[in-house]
């Protein structure tokens, strides 16, 4: 009797500890930092749905970062045995690629041929999922997935324009004299934030304004000491914007939410950011919001969007997977376009969001005149951090725009060293 209880005591631990480990291999862990009234928001959240509907077994837990968050802690956080199943991280070579490199993320390739990812994602759209050892986009294992693209252009007041008496301006010469009416009626014209990313957004705008496709690779793949000139001209132009009144000097102090907010209360006609406000903005209720690219520009900030990637250490990649394909889907992407986002592989007849139908006209745009120029902190590791101190400073003016560049040069030309 001893020995049977014994074995019976035996096998009821054994089943204990068996439907324990089942009970944590049935929770899917995933993370983004889009807020919730973004297109991406929106539609991964449905996404979400539709992955609980077809694993109702499965408990998932959702949790909401900032972009900070992921962008200064991810390799921490990837490293660890908190990293979850799945989640949203952005790319370049300073972020996705320093992660890369360290080998810790999950190579994708195998699985992108087995789901079908590479029939839905052509070479170019993978360009920035690829990183080498070095951690340089372009080459070696997929190691993210990406589902939409994006862009940043000028969302502006139609009303206010109107109102105004201006037209949507053709040429930087233009715009410049649309924001003098305003400035002259006590408005700013451009809602900004400098304690945040947007304004390095404005500032590589100018920066791209004088340059060409090579400038943009040599740049991003830090093939060559940084030239400098591009973002001489960038200090040069945000000071100048602050002398004329263009935008606020007490954006140093302001993040994107505090921007967005100014655009939206109708205290300033224009704001200049990404495609990831174009929901947010098109919900507006009191006046049209609508967009257009920067003028005078060819090149743009612009790419494919942040990419869903598989730590190493993630415990149900399988479940991973599967929410992916569900984000690659007609249906997703269809609700991502009507969103007001920019899918990524969406068939274009099921986008009738008139936001979405313009973001989709004008990515096309860009995308034609060899304009995607990606963003200006990812070719260095923590080059975010020092692009933002440099930018504020140089809109406060507690810097020349020569030191400004030369802020960005020396971090850069390490790095450019070692390669």
């Amino acid at each position: 009797m001893k020995a049977i209880s014994k074995l019976a005591l035996a096998l009821g631990v054994s089943m204990l500890l068996s439907t324990t480990v089942h009970a944590e291999d049935k929770t899917f862990k995933i993370w983004w930092y889009e807020d919730a009234a973004s297109a991406a928001g929106i539609t991964w959240k449905k996404a979400l749905e539709t992955f609980q509907e077809k694993h109702p077994d499965v408990k998932v837990q959702f949790e909401l970062k900032t972009f900070d968050q992921i962008t200064k802690s991810g390799t921490m956080i990837l490293n660890s045995v908190e990293a979850p199943d799945l989640m949203e991280y952005n790319k370049g070579n300073a972020v996705a690629g320093l992660a890369a490199s360290q080998g810790l993320l999950t190579d994708l390739g195998d699985v992108a041929k087995q789901r079908g990812w590479d029939k839905v994602l052509s070479d170019a759209s993978n360009q920035l999922s690829r990183y080498d050892e070095k951690g340089i986009y372009g080459n070696g294992p997929l190691i993210g997935v990406a589902n939409y693209g994006e862009f940043v252009s000028v969302f502006y007041n139609e009303n206010m324009f109107k109102e105004a008496g201006v037209e949507v301006p053709k040429t930087l010469e233009e715009m410049e004299k649309v924001m003098d009416v305003f400035v002259k009626k006590g408005v700013t014209p451009i809602a900004e934030a400098a304690n945040d990313y947007p304004a390095q957004h404005l500032m590589y705008l100018f920066a791209l304004s004088k340059a060409d496709p090579k400038w943009v690779n040599d740049f991003q793949a830090i093939r060559t000491p940084l030239d400098t000139a591009p973002f001489v001209y960038a200090g040069q132009k945000l000071q100048e914007w602050v002398k004329k009144g263009y935008i606020s000097k007490d954006s140093t102090g302001l993040k994107a939410p505090d921007m967005a907010n100014l655009f939206e209360t109708g205290k300033s006609p224009m704001v200049v950011t990404g495609t990831w406000y174009g929901a947010q903005f098109g919900a507006i209720k009191n006046f049209k919001a609508s967009q257009f690219l920067f003028p005078g520009n060819v090149i743009s900030p612009a790419s494919t969007g942040n990419i869903w990637v598989v730590p190493k250490n993630a415990k149900n990649k399988d479940l991973a997977y599967d929410f992916i394909d569900i984000t690659l889907s007609k249906d997703n992407q269809a609700l991502f376009g009507n969103s007001g986002g920019l899918p990524i592989a969406a068939d274009p007849a099921m986008v009738t969001d008139p936001v979405g139908k313009i973001e989709v006209e004008l990515f096309n745009k860009l995308v034609a005149q060899n304009g995607l120029g990606f963003y200006p902190d990812w070719p260095v590791p923590g080059y975010y951090d020092v692009m933002l101190k440099a930018t504020q400073a140089v809109i406060g003016g507690s810097v020349t725009p020569e030191e400004f560049a030369e802020r960005l040069k020396e971090p850069y030309d390490e790095v450019q060293g070692d390669q």
